[in-house]
């Protein structure tokens, strides 16, 4: 119950966050009206199979916006919270860290899947990506361990953010790279050798291939077991990394 109520409180200071819902709602949307507007007449291959473009960037549109929600704005707001004293006072009052923690969690996991339903709706209605049934339980899967592990990942980094203002930057340049090669703007099948390699290193690759796996047309439906297995190592280690590092006081305040 109590985890509920922080929950509740944790939509709310999502949703009226304007920043939060620029890049967690309106920046997806943007990307997939340009990608499968621009691009998605013509094809490509995923997993062997030839898609059309647009069948290919719906599933990684979906990987950018699990990241953003789930590991970027977390980490930012995070940072903010525990610059300006939010976080210290939250944790003062005669409630458990883990259910701030698990309200953080829930309510951007809750986001992620609002977002991908408009996503879809969307992606159906302008650009005729269908989604089959027998790809929803991969998707749901794949949409809950990547929330999950991406969100312990935040709060791991957000413990080596020193502040507020670092936060958006770092984050930024430790993701876009990523993008690149892990199958979110260019299909790992189009990349050298040594590109895809690297990608496989993070999570981002994996949460790609296995939204990829789950939806692209030829392979729906099918659970990427081992691009699910990753997620959760990464996220346990990251789990592993907050709990003996993460600070609810500001970087002044233990100096």
């Amino acid at each position: 119950m109590i985890v509920l109520h922080q929950l509740r409180y944790d939509l709310l200071a999502l949703t009226r966050n304007r920043r939060a819902r620029f890049f967690t709602l309106t920046m997806p949307v943007i990307f997939l009206v340009v990608f499968a507007g621009v691009f998605g007449d013509s094809h490509t291959v995923v997993n062997g199979v030839t898609v059309k473009t647009s069948d290919y960037y719906v599933p990684g549109i979906m990987a950018l916006t699990i990241v953003t929600s789930s590991l970027i704005s977390l980490v930012m707001q995070i940072a903010t919270e525990r610059d300006s004293g939010i976080l210290k006072r939250r944790r003062a009052r005669p409630v458990p860290a883990t259910v701030l923690v698990a309200g953080r969690v829930l309510s951007s996991s809750l986001l992620t899947v609002a977002v991908l339903v408009v996503l879809l709706v969307i992606a159906k209605a302008a650009y005729g990506v269908t989604l089959p049934l027998a790809s929803v339980p991969a998707l749901v899967a794949t949409v809950v361990v990547g929330s999950a592990a991406l969100s312990c990942l935040a709060y791991a980094l957000a413990s080596v953010v020193p502040n507020a203002e670092a936060a958006q930057p770092l984050m930024q340049a430790v993701t876009l790279p990523l993008y690149f090669v892990s199958g979110v703007w260019i299909p790992t099948d189009e990349l050298p050798e040594g590109l895809r390699r690297a990608g496989q290193l993070f999570p981002i690759e994996h949460l790609a291939a296995a939204l990829h796996a789950a939806f692209v047309p030829g392979t729906s439906g099918r659970f990427a077991g081992g691009d699910l297995l990753v997620l959760a190592l990464w996220g346990a280690a990251g789990a592993a990394v907050a709990v003996r590092r993460f600070s609810w006081l500001p970087a002044s305040a233990t100096a």
